[in-house]
């Protein structure tokens, strides 16, 4: 666990906490993390997905069907709690829940899944298969989701869309892992001779995206209220205990049912605060919400996974 917070967390802090230096000092402006989200958003996420989604296997996908059920499941229980109660308690409207829902009720797979299970499960193939399965169902089904929910409600200037859905596939974020999954289901090989092509502008995702969110933080300033705290739980409590409980009433345990929880603990999704930033919904309470899980998942990542080992031991 130490492994965890000196290789994977720490970094996030610090570029998170430069971005905040370089806004407070007016060396990058509001426009400029919005430039950079634009950049990771329609590009370097793209084509990270894009890799990673394309490397899986067909077979992969279909080994575990009870895998990829409770992981969809779980994704979607987050992303419906989180949106349900953004809507009801806190009142926000359509665009604003979608936002806040990409964010407090989906975890970072994309830029922690590996990274957090690999040392302490290892990097064989199980823990690909949760973090394909996890990944997949995030970018393909929550995420567009939410960006279909996201066009239609626009009381913010944008345009209009006539249909939703065909403004979400519009979205990079959305076409680029639709197009790798066909790929993959009809057991095309992406050339391996590309994937240097594509990497390079990939590996600016993680970098850009929370330099950018400590920009907007530092400009926007931390708020500290009952929203953010609200989301800070769901995302670090509701949603790792629902995901405990579907998994086990699916017959899952041991040593799946301990990564499943750890992913499903971790930080929200960077793609969420990204979107949000884009269109300018849900941008303080967002960031804000994004900084607090992540202080408070250094607390809450190891309590759960001692509680699930307790509950399912390997």
């Amino acid at each position: 666990m130490e492994n965890i917070f000196i290789n994977d967390l720490v970094p996030i802090f610090f570029i998170l906490f430069l971005g905040y230096i370089a806004g407070g000092r007016s060396s990058f402006t509001e426009e400029n993390a919005q430039a950079f989200n634009k950049l990771v958003l329609d590009y370097a996420l793209p084509a990270a997905l894009f890799i990673s989604i394309a490397k899986a296997d067909r077979k992969m996908l279909f080994d575990d069907i009870s895998l990829t059920i409770v992981g969809t499941l779980i994704l979607i229980a987050g992303f419906a709690l989180s949106y349900v109660c953004s809507l009801t308690l806190f009142k926000h409207n359509r665009g604003e829940s979608s936002v806040a829902a990409m964010i407090a009720g989906s975890p970072t797979v994309g830029v922690l899944g590996f990274a957090t299970l690999s040392p302490i499960y290892g990097s064989g193939t199980t823990t690909g298969l949760v973090v394909a399965i996890m990944a997949i169902a995030q970018h393909v089904l929550v995420i567009p989701f939410g960006v279909y929910l996201l066009h239609p409600s626009d009381e913010l200037g944008n345009k209009r869309h006539n249909n939703p859905a065909i403004a979400a596939i519009k979205e990079p974020i959305v076409f680029v892992p639709l197009i790798a999954i066909v790929l993959v289901l009809f057991d095309i090989k992406f050339p391996e001779q590309l994937t240097p092509s594509l990497d390079l502008i990939a590996y600016a995702k993680s970098g850009l995206a929370i330099f950018a969110a400590g920009v907007t933080l530092s400009l926007q300033k931390f708020e500290f209220d009952s929203e953010v705290i609200f989301n800070t739980v769901l995302k670090l409590i509701l949603m790792p205990a629902m995901a405990l409980v579907i998994a086990i009433i699916f017959g899952i345990h041991g040593e799946i049912l301990q990564m499943l929880i750890l992913i499903s603990v971790l930080p929200p999704s960077f793609t969420g605060t990204i979107i949000g930033h884009r269109y300018q919904i849900y941008v303080k309470t967002g960031t804000s919400s994004l900084a607090m899980s992540m202080i408070f998942f250094m607390v809450a990542a190891p309590l759960w996974i001692m509680i699930v080992r307790y509950i399912s031991p390997y």
